[in-house]
């Protein structure tokens, strides 16, 4: 009995760090698996079925959960929460109407991108006439090395911060062609910096090339960037290392003035 005592304390001592800590795996897990039952969470976190089962049910009490049969789905609360937090940042409102003329004018699919936590953030696209579809959302985190609007945030952040970033997330491969040694893809963000823009060339999507470039703010780091995206046969030659790098400089200028005088 003394030592399920102890446990206890032991357990409520955590509880504030390892209760959100559970509350976000299950919600993590129920957006990979959507239907999915308490025992399958239970066994996929290696939690006991009843610690489960009242996590879920609280959630499911906060509106944020739906039972669906047996399983159970995110609720639409996560969509208010998602539209407030687009909403929050600054770059979104400036550069949707810039996102969707590009996507008419190109025909392509176009994303503004932002960083953060490392990582970056899909927050709108657009689509062009001739769309290609790929598994990028809205919402969808991405390592920056990876694809081209992430190349042109890493490229123009403070070399300390590019540091902690490599540090903490490495440089793994999305596909063969990703850059994953530190010293081609510290030469390749020189070359971003000098040229203003980043190619993706195959390195997030086999057959899908990319061309990013970043909105920065008034210090010259950047607080987003814009991409266009098509098939590789389509993107190349000059339509992609010239008319595109072109097109997305212009907007992202627009972008920028636009910021500094909202």
């Amino acid at each position: 009995m003394h030592n399920e005592q102890l446990h206890m304390a032991t357990d409520a001592r955590h509880r504030p760090v390892e209760t959100v800590e559970t509350a976000f795996d299950i919600v993590d897990v129920v957006k990979r698996s959507e239907g999915v039952g308490i025992t399958a969470i239970a066994d996929e976190l290696d939690l006991a079925k009843s610690t489960v089962h009242r996590h879920v049910k609280t959630l499911e009490s906060r509106g944020l959960l739906v039972q669906e049969g047996d399983g159970y789905r995110l609720s639409a609360w996560f969509l208010d929460y998602g539209g407030h937090v687009r909403k929050q940042h600054r770059l979104y409102d400036v550069a949707k109407p810039k996102v969707e003329e590009l996507a008419a004018e190109t025909d392509e699919k176009v994303w503004c991108v932002i960083e953060e936590h490392g990582v970056g953030v899909h927050v709108y696209g657009a689509e062009g006439r001739h769309s290609v579809k790929t598994h990028a959302r809205v919402g969808q985190r991405t390592h920056l090395h990876q694809f081209a609007a992430g190349k042109a945030i890493l490229a123009h952040l403070p070399d300390e911060r590019i540091e902690r970033i490599l540090e903490e997330y490495g440089l793994s491969a999305q596909t063969d062609k990703t850059i994953t040694d530190r010293t081609a893809l510290r030469e390749e963000l020189e070359t971003i910096r000098e040229r203003g823009y980043a190619f993706n060339r195959e390195e997030s999507v086999i057959g899908v090339h990319a061309v990013g470039a970043p909105v920065r703010d008034e210090s010259g780091t950047a607080i987003g960037a814009i991409s266009v995206a098509g098939p590789a046969n389509r993107l190349h030659g000059e339509l992609m290392t010239d008319e595109l790098p072109a097109l997305l400089l212009g907007a992202t200028n627009e972008v920028e003035i636009n910021l500094a005088h909202s």
